[in-house]
């Protein structure tokens, strides 16, 4: 295996920086490639010159993967998935937002970009035999089952199997993933070993197309405002206004604007087509709690007949990136939906979101939560 040739996505941070140093480490023919996903002057474009001029820096993390790849003595190739980021993933986040749903762009990238148009570009047009990633996630072949298997990194606080749900089996056998059994300050620490500027770099956060912007001005851009009134979902009484149901999550208690009241109020239910945000008080958290949702596109990483024999049961659940596991009943209703019922209290189940199931270290796949029923 280790004459082999792998491809790693190098975004510019110190993940995929150490990721291609320890598979150097290894004996692995390595080269780097990195992609761009985002172009603000080409978006602009598109929607008629309405954004602002703020940009992902982009060109910045490029000119970091480079010097990273300078020192480690490997190539770097330059790849662009503007027009597949925009049809694949942004296209659908607008559209959910527009109904009122909370999507996860992350996972529409990894599903369509990173581990599609990535893999196969890497694969057919670079001669690799694997491409690598810098998540901190892990997969390994049953033998037993014959199948792959997807497994958290060993670090809790940073596991990214939540983001990964949607791989499929052709994905996984093509992957790497060497940050499995790390910890973030291990990785750090290997990055100052190798003198790679990316050592102390900060994490980058949120979505890339947003950036440090604020988030109810970015989607104004593509959805117009729609001002609506805020009601008291306990008594019906109208404690203000908002300027549009689509920029609000369920759960939320920032960005209200409801000054002069008692006590703290959260965002309780949503009515697009009338366009009301009911809120609910702070000390009263019924309205953020359900029994059970629909799930569907659910994507089963591997065959889940070979973990369960029945068409009924139970495994852990995340309803959330970095929510504690949710113990639940899993009902199929068919081959890609399901009903999860929890086995506790759960809080803020969002339609929209994702919902991935787990047996304990193994990540069994995810899928849209389509209904939450109280």
């Amino acid at each position: 295996m280790k004459n082999k040739k792998v491809i790693v996505g190098m975004s510019g941070g110190v993940d995929s920086s150490v990721c291609a140093a320890l598979l150097i480490e290894q004996g692995y023919e390595v080269e780097g490639l990195f992609m761009r996903n985002w172009d603000s002057n080409l978006n602009n474009d598109i929607l008629g010159n309405r954004l602002d001029s703020e940009v992902c820096p982009q060109e910045l993390d490029y000119i970091d993967a480079q010097k990273v790849a300078e020192k480690l003595n490997i190539k770097l190739h330059r790849v662009d998935f503007i027009k597949e980021y925009w049809d694949y993933v942004f296209e659908y986040f607008v559209d959910e937002y527009k109904k009122g749903r909370t999507p996860n762009p992350d996972i529409l990238c990894n599903k369509y970009i990173k581990f599609d148009k990535f893999l196969n570009y890497a694969i057919n047009e670079l001669k690799g035999d694997f491409i690598a990633m810098g998540h901190y996630a892990g997969v390994r072949f049953n033998n037993d089952l014959n199948l792959y298997e997807m497994i958290r990194g060993v670090d809790n606080n940073k596991d990214q199997t939540y983001f990964l749900c949607q791989l499929t089996q052709e994905m996984l056998s093509k992957t790497m993933f060497p940050l499995q059994n790390f910890q973030k300050s291990e990785i750090r620490e290997i990055a100052k070993k190798y003198d790679l500027i990316t050592a102390e770099k900060k994490d980058s956060t949120g979505i890339c197309f947003i950036g440090e912007r604020d988030f109810t001005k970015f989607l104004q851009n593509y959805i117009p405002n729609q001002p609506g009134k805020i009601i008291d979902i306990a008594d019906n009484k109208v404690l203000g206004e908002h300027i549009g149901v689509m920029y609000y999550t369920i759960g939320q208690r920032k960005g209200l604007n409801l000054g002069g009241q008692k006590e703290p109020y959260y965002v309780a239910k949503k009515d697009i087509e009338n366009k009301i945000l009911y809120v609910s008080k702070f000390s009263d958290e019924s309205y953020l709690k359900s029994k059970k949702c629909i799930v569907s596109d659910f994507n089963f990483i591997g065959n889940i007949s070979k973990y369960f024999k029945e068409n009924e049961f139970e495994c852990s659940a995340k309803f959330r990136y970095r929510q504690p596991d949710v113990p639940v009943r899993v009902k199929l209703l068919s081959e890609n939906e399901i009903e999860i019922t929890y086995l506790q209290e759960v809080r803020a189940v969002t339609e929209g979101q994702e919902a991935v199931l787990y047996l304990n270290e193994v990540c069994l796949g995810g899928g849209v939560i389509d209904k939450v029923i109280s």
